[in-house]
């Protein structure tokens, strides 16, 4: 039985640049399961790859089929955005191991959809002055810098992620990204050791 490699943390953690090392590495042959948002693509991003980026109706059309695995609404200053895991079909666990990245809630709520043994956390961790400087850095390359969302996640992470948060949705081991290439080696040892 295949398992769900599963990226969380907070936001500017390095989690899209892991997930990208990670989905490239040919050894590992993961599959990545790709999410969905309602959010606008970002400079760099490309549909289908970081996200499948949609709009309201496909959202509803998901929730009417009972094919929703669990979703998230956030209510920034450019109004509400949507995130959400949905089974289109592209999760065969009998058939390959996956990566996928996200939030502590929807790791959850995917632990109860697929079943403990077959989600596999990797919870990624920056010293928060240094994820603030790697945020303002990202958001100035933007054609139009939202720097008021970018303070209202930076906030919010603190809340999504309290260290009772984390320990209570049973995870133990961590992944310091204070060097990219490091964490990446660290990531791919304990990929490979969960996979014999």
């Amino acid at each position: 039985m295949g398992k769900i490699f599963y990226i969380m943390g907070k936001s500017a953690s390095g989690k899209d640049n892991i997930y990208s090392r990670l989905a490239e590495n040919q050894e590992l042959n993961l599959k990545r399961m790709i999410l969905y948002t309602t959010r606008p693509i970002r400079v760099g991003e490309e549909d289908g790859k970081e996200y499948f980026f949609v709009d309201e109706k496909k959202l509803k059309e998901f929730r009417r089929k009972g094919n929703l695995i669990e979703t998230r609404a956030y209510k920034t200053i450019h109004g509400i955005w949507t995130y959400f895991t949905a089974d289109d079909g592209q999760v065969k666990l009998q058939e390959s191991d996956y990566l996928g990245i996200g939030t502590l809630e929807s790791y959850i709520k995917l632990k109860k959809y697929y079943g403990d043994s077959a989600i596999c956390p990797i919870y990624i961790e920056v010293e928060d002055g240094e994820r603030l400087a790697r945020a303002v850095k990202r958001e100035r390359s933007q054609n139009k810098p939202k720097y008021e969302e970018l303070c209202r996640r930076f906030l919010a992470d603190q809340g999504d992620f309290s260290e009772e948060n984390i320990l209570k949705a049973g995870i133990w081991k961590r992944f310091q990204n204070d060097n990219l290439d490091d964490c990446v080696k660290e990531i791919v040892n304990y990929i490979r050791t969960v996979k014999k």
